[in-house]
């Protein structure tokens, strides 16, 4: 158990990107939730990493920043990213004067926001604590911003036990660990119960007035740029070709180091479209009308079999396998060839693909927000 405390604890919560947003919104919400009765106040920063993306998701969940840095700027790198969150978070916290900062996941933002709480002497409390891969340069830079957060915690907020055990190994206290399921899931029941936007609606009517399946693809990860990316545009094509029946929908990043090679390999195609990078509820919606999810994201990996979807993972390594070993997912990396097996057999093999659709999903029963938000009214300043 972590320690108890009779005092009023103030939290801020700092999150910039869309990642960020999604997963931070459920305990943003369950604090507004439990207002007038909690011992936790709190304010909400944002560094605005990402400012559009990151807008789009404070609309959908109604979230109106106490303080906004508005840091992103054009072609920025993650040292300009991480300076400037150090030197202006800096800034609020003198004038919050918190007593935890609440971060989430692996971003540059949560990296220096920890270092920033750490330096002006503040606990942090991370959520979706202990995802590892156990090679720094995959994925780049996340693989190092989540072991910075993780050094400096003092509450690791562990999204399943497979993450607990990560770091237990690393030598973190075993009460400063607590699992919490994954916030994602959260999320994703809030937007669920909320209508499909048109624009999805438009997208999906095509396929489900025919005999069709749809295929969501995401793929935009820096290690994939060049040729990964590029073999993985190639079997989608095969896909397009040999399965006319299929309807293939593709957000694309707007990154030119996606967006070009894309657009090269794919447009034309009669089964394949590609659209701009569409706004979470719009996504969750989208791989909710699939029949299987093609990515690289990691919250996709988290999403997918919330909704009962199979997912292949366009990665070589992955800081959840706890999807792999369920069997909701497959790891299968970046070569055409092994995407077109797996992908294949998905579509052709309706017992393999029932299996992967019906197992159980190992990331959470949409209740974490709840637990996290019980374990910061425990502390005490």
């Amino acid at each position: 158990m972590l320690l108890l405390g009779s005092n009023t604890v103030k939290a801020l919560l700092v999150f910039g990107t869309r990642p960020e947003a999604i997963k931070m919104a459920p305990v943003v919400k369950e604090l507004e939730r439990r207002a007038q009765t909690s011992s936790v106040s709190y304010s909400v920063c944002v560094t605005a990493q990402h400012r559009q993306m990151l807008d789009q998701v404070l609309t959908i969940f109604d979230i109106e920043p106490d303080s906004d840095l508005n840091l992103m700027t054009k072609s920025q790198s993650p040292v300009q990213v991480a300076a400037a969150t150090l030197t202006e978070l800096t800034k609020v916290m003198e004038a919050e004067r918190p007593d935890w900062v609440v971060v989430q996941g692996d971003t540059t933002t949560v990296a220096a926001a920890s270092l920033a709480a750490y330096y002006f002497g503040t606990k942090v409390a991370h959520v979706e604590a202990g995802l590892r891969t156990h090679d720094k340069w995959q994925p780049f830079p996340e693989e190092i911003n989540r072991r910075i957060a993780g050094t400096v915690a003092d509450v690791h907020f562990a999204p399943t036990p497979t993450a607990r055990s990560n770091l237990l190994r690393e030598g973190v206290a075993e009460e400063s660990i607590v699992v919490t399921g994954n916030t994602s899931i959260d999320a994703l029941r809030l937007i669920t119960a909320m209508p499909s936007p048109s624009s999805v609606d438009e997208l999906v009517g095509p396929t489900k007035s025919a005999v069709g399946r749809l295929i969501v693809v995401t793929a935009h990860r820096r290690e994939n740029f060049g040729v990964p990316l590029e073999n993985i545009c190639s079997a989608i094509r095969v896909l397009s070709h040999e399965y006319p029946d299929v309807q293939i929908v593709y957000p694309v990043h707007m990154n030119p180091e996606v967006k070009v090679p894309v657009t090269r390999l794919l447009s034309g195609l009669r089964n394949v479209i590609l659209t701009d990078p569409m706004d979470y509820a719009s996504m969750v919606h989208l791989m909710n009308a699939s029949y299987l999810i093609l990515t690289d994201s990691g919250g996709i990996q988290e999403e997918a079999p919330g909704l009962g979807k199979p997912v292949i993972v366009l990665r070589e390594v992955t800081e959840r396998p706890e999807g792999v070993e369920a069997g909701v997912a497959k790891l299968v990396g970046t070569n055409a060839e092994r995407i077109l097996s797996e992908v294949r057999t998905l579509l052709d093999d309706e017992s393999v693909y029932q299996k992967m659709a019906r197992a159980v999903n190992p990331y959470g029963d949409g209740h974490a927000a709840e637990r996290i938000v019980d374990e910061l009214q425990k502390q005490g300043t």
